[in-house]
């Protein structure tokens, strides 16, 4: 199995204008100015790239390893029905700040998490500058041209039109993600001997 995974730049929350075209009768007003915002969501994506089924993990809080690794772990729950068979999970990625594999938080975690489910995970990195070759790159283009022109003032809304864009005419399944993940914890080079 291989899917392609990676954040899409965080989507700010509140009143705020966002450029593109709406197509309603009359325009939505907006604040012409950023400079406040009521919440900050970080969006994961994990693409299928055999079925091509996406899922949006919605994040509340700090783009970190811990939370990536919450994000796989919990998607492997929700679809290891479909892999019996498995024996090998391929991950396509690029080298992003909680993801480079010199994050040894990051490193660790994905240690545990392929002990916990008894599978071996291949991490398959983009060399620097090569992230648009990663599949799940063309999915967060097709976010931003469905919601072009929203005004995404709420968590609820910004799901709300996360779920409703397709993918390969398939939508993809969306999950809010409440946990608040601290920034900055790493592992002691002696500790990373263990795994």
């Amino acid at each position: 199995m291989r899917v392609s995974i990676d954040t899409k730049a965080k989507v700010k929350i509140g009143n705020l204008s966002r450029g593109g075209k709406a197509r309603t009768l009359k325009a939505k007003a907006a604040d012409d100015h950023d400079t406040h915002w009521d919440a900050v969501l970080v969006p994961f994506g994990i693409l299928n790239t055999h079925s091509s089924k996406l899922s949006i993990y919605l994040g509340q809080s700090a783009e970190t390893s811990d939370f990536i690794v919450d994000c796989l772990t919990a998607w492997w729950h929700e679809n290891q029905h479909e892999y019996l068979e498995l024996d090998e999970w391929v991950i396509d990625l690029d080298g992003g700040a909680a993801t480079r594999s010199d994050r040894t938080q990051f490193i660790k975690r994905m240690v545990e998490l392929s002990q916990a489910i008894n599978l071996k995970i291949r991490l398959i990195y983009y060399p620097p500058y090569h992230s648009k070759y990663n599949l799940i790159e063309r999915c967060w283009a097709a976010l931003e041209n469905y919601w072009n022109g929203a005004i995404l003032d709420s968590v609820e809304t910004v799901a709300h039109w996360a779920s409703n864009m397709t993918w390969k005419a398939i939508a993809p399944i969306v999950h809010l993600v409440e946990t608040t993940y601290e920034k900055g914890i790493k592992v002691l080079s002696q500790d990373l001997e263990q795994y």
